[in-house]
């Protein structure tokens, strides 16, 4: 019962903040002031097969040695082709019964990914999928905001300028999206003023497609001409995204940004590695897995794990006296 009232709680307390920005702002109560923790998967909805049940499995246990205050995901929610409508049985049969520990029954925080945008959209935006699982909380693009860090959710699909030329062969989902130039001038403006007013210890941007990447899909240019600048400029932490079925850790050789690829919740071991595109590489693993994060004042923790729940990989980024802005 006390669990239903904090959901309740987070839920009817995700407060809007009339902020000079735009970007709507959600505060999120932690444990405590000090510190923070959360999962990140992307990739993920294929109703428990290619080892999404397992990877969810291992997820609940780390969750739980953890203490995780929620999770976020960096979008592709739902396969193939997103959600149907607001009634689609994918949404519980992908989410509501696959994350089923007690340690994950905590707010999921989401963005869209590519796949999303070939369903209905505004379904998998609506409110009313919280009624089914109050854990669910997918928007275009927003801000989490926990005192000791804010996290920049944004909407990068269309940023990809193929997606509207038919090129990939699929057909997107772009109501709410009247002109793609407007739209993306728009974010980053609103982006932009959000990073500049931000004052807290940690700045994290969330976002499906990746700056850097040495998958599949590799790097995206468009975002590093649009998104990348801001992230020098206003001294960010830290990029997480998906899109690529792998995990990964590549230092920004020009900056002290980490870009972080959690996109191995189900299918992966896609085989096909960019072996001219390794500047900055620390890790990267082709295979099924999720990520963890822990926050303080001073450092922040990142833990890559595999489908077993074993370490692939660790590090430590402490966080300097002085603001570099």
């Amino acid at each position: 019962m006390a669990q239903s009232l904090w959901f309740l709680f987070i839920i009817t307390n995700l407060v809007f903040s009339a902020y000079a920005d735009q970007l709507q702002r959600f505060e999120h109560p932690t444990k405590t002031h000090d510190s923070l923790s959360f999962l990140v998967l992307g990739d993920w909805g294929r109703r428990g097969d290619f080892n999404q049940s397992q990877v969810a499995l291992q997820m609940g246990r780390i969750g739980e040695k953890l203490d995780i205050d929620f999770v976020v995901s960096t979008g592709d929610n739902f396969y193939e082709d997103g959600l149907t409508g607001e009634n689609d049985s994918n949404f519980e049969e992908s989410f509501s019964n696959i994350y089923t520990a007690n340690s994950l029954q905590k707010q999921w925080y989401s963005v869209l990914g590519n796949h999303d945008y070939r369903g209905d959209v505004l379904a998998q935006l609506s409110p009313f999928l919280r009624k089914i699982d109050s854990r669910w909380l997918c928007l275009r693009s927003f801000i989490v905001d926990t005192e000791l860090a804010e996290i920049f959710f944004v909407d990068t699909t269309p940023f990809v300028k193929m997606y509207f030329t038919n090129e990939a062969g699929h057909k997107y989902d772009w109501r709410g999206i009247n002109s793609r130039k407007a739209y993306i001038s728009n974010l980053l403006k609103d982006l932009d003023l959000a990073l500049k007013e931000s004052t807290a210890k940690w700045k994290i941007v969330i976002g499906h497609h990746a700056i850097r990447s040495i998958g599949h899909h590799g790097d995206t240019q468009e975002l590093i001409k649009h998104i990348l600048p801001l992230l020098k400029i206003y001294g960010v932490d830290f990029y997480m995204n998906g899109h690529d079925h792998c995990l990964e850790h590549i230092s920004d050789t020009e900056s002290p940004i980490e870009f972080l690829t959690s996109g191995a919740g189900s299918k992966a071991w896609r085989g096909d590695i960019n072996e001219k595109n390794r500047g900055g590489l620390k890790f990267m693993y082709d295979g099924q897995g999720f990520m963890s994060v822990q926050l303080n004042h001073t450092q922040a923790e990142i833990v890559f794990y595999d489908v077993f729940g074993q370490v692939l990989h660790r590090f430590n980024k402490l966080k300097q006296l002085h603001s570099s802005i």
